[in-house]
């Protein structure tokens, strides 16, 4: 029996270790789908070694890596296991397969509509409701087993207490183990932002000042001739197009400029009332050009510490992103300022093009853009100005319906 145990545990386990030997860097949508095909195989290997008590009862795990494939994937993750588990069940035969049926089935039903709001939690919550799940599902299991028993005997009793605490033990297990990856995974990409932009830091500050002063005279020079009445119109041109590529050039060269600079010379300890203020009156102007509307809402109290002028930038770049997104039909942006579990809480929400999934996994690393002139920079400059004060930004956006950013700034 201990045997049978720990080979089931095996099963549990196998594809945890793909996970960390293959696909530990990203988990794209071939990854998912391959996630998806091992914890079919392991739900079926479960049910071909079942683990056999003394008693004469026979148990499996089948219902572990359903509960969770079910929690972390939704629907589209859960239907192939519960066609594959059935399948299999009715193969197998014997006693207890509509029991089977009807419990998989509720399982699909129900489990896979907590899985939005399972995946916004934090690794302790995530653990602990997989393991609500876990004991409500076998419960249910036990209390329909229960009417097959004329008594309920010490026998049944004994049953119920081995496959609840095998069950719930086996969950919290594999949830510790996925809950420990997934944190792997984001403190891996922290750290490699982190050398980014030191990278960018220290690439910034050696050419930056260099580059901006040739840039400047060239400018004035070619504004002086703009002005000249002794050149036709083929070289005015010329000249305006060169004017608007020099200063695509200075715009790159002030985002380098913006990683140079300390984080320490205006810290400010505020409730960004004032900085949303002073970014709305300067987009202004940019966003009439544009159609656009933007409108701002403050309901925040709460202050936190941070530098003025970068978080002016940080939050002006995502205005003017959320501006261009719309230029070709124009709109309203919506600013909102409020508070969310004692962090300050910063909605930008646009209705332009939206961006993909993928669009929005490579968002913060620097000259990644969907924009086809973007660098890349600015939203580099946004992810680290959010980490520098210990924040987090959350990306939601539907191709064709629009973004939204959310800034959580602890106080």
């Amino acid at each position: 029996m201990i045997e049978t145990l720990l080979l089931n545990f095996l099963f549990l386990l196998f594809p945890i270790l793909i996970a960390v030997i293959f696909i530990e860097n990203g988990l794209t949508n071939i990854n998912k789908y391959l996630l998806m095909l091992l914890s079919s195989v392991t739900l079926v290997f479960c049910m071909a070694f079942p683990i056999k008590l003394e008693l004469g009862y026979i148990v499996d795990l089948r219902y572990v890596p359903f509960i969770i494939v079910a929690l972390f994937g939704g629907y589209k993750m859960a239907f192939p296991l519960y066609i594959i588990l059935n399948v299999y069940r009715f193969f197998i035969g014997g006693d207890g397969i509509f029991q089977s049926l009807a419990l998989s089935t509720a399982v699909l039903i129900l489990v896979p509509l907590l899985s939005a709001k399972f995946k916004q939690q934090n690794s302790r919550w995530r653990i602990f409701i997989a393991i609500c799940v876990t004991f409500l599902t076998m419960t249910y299991y036990f209390f329909t087993l229960s009417f097959k028993f004329p008594k309920l005997t010490s026998e049944f009793w004994y049953l119920v207490f081995y496959t609840l605490s095998t069950y719930l033990m086996a969950t919290f297990i594999l949830m510790a183990l996925i809950e420990k990856i997934i944190s792997n995974i984001k403190r891996r990409e922290i750290y490699v932002q982190a050398e980014r932009m030191r990278d960018v830091s220290h690439f910034s500050a050696s050419i930056a000042h260099e580059i901006r002063n040739p840039l400047t005279v060239t400018r004035g020079f070619l504004q002086l001739l703009n002005e000249s009445k002794t050149i036709n119109a083929d070289e005015k041109i010329y000249i305006e197009f060169s004017l608007k590529e020099l200063g695509r050039a200075e715009t790159i060269v002030s985002d380098f400029l913006t990683f140079s600079k300390p984080q320490c010379e205006n810290m400010v300890f505020s409730d960004f009332a004032k900085d949303i203020k002073y970014v709305e009156n300067i987009m202004q102007p940019y966003a009439k050009r544009n159609r656009v509307e933007i409108l701002v809402r403050s309901t925040n109290t709460l202050k936190a510490t941070y530098d003025e002028n970068q978080m002016q930038q940080c939050l002006i770049n995502l205005v003017k992103n959320g501006i261009e997104s719309m230029q070709d039909h124009g709109g309203v942006l919506y600013v909102d300022v409020s508070e969310h579990k004692k962090k300050i809480l910063i909605k930008i929400q646009d209705s332009g093009s939206g961006m993909t999934r993928e669009g929005i996994s490579q968002m913060g690393k620097p000259y990644y853009s969907t924009k086809t002139e973007g660098t890349g920079l600015g939203m580099f400059m946004v992810y680290s100005t959010i980490r520098n004060v210990k924040g987090e930004i959350k990306v939601k956006s539907t191709v064709g319906k629009g973004t939204t950013f959310l800034l959580y700034i602890p106080v």
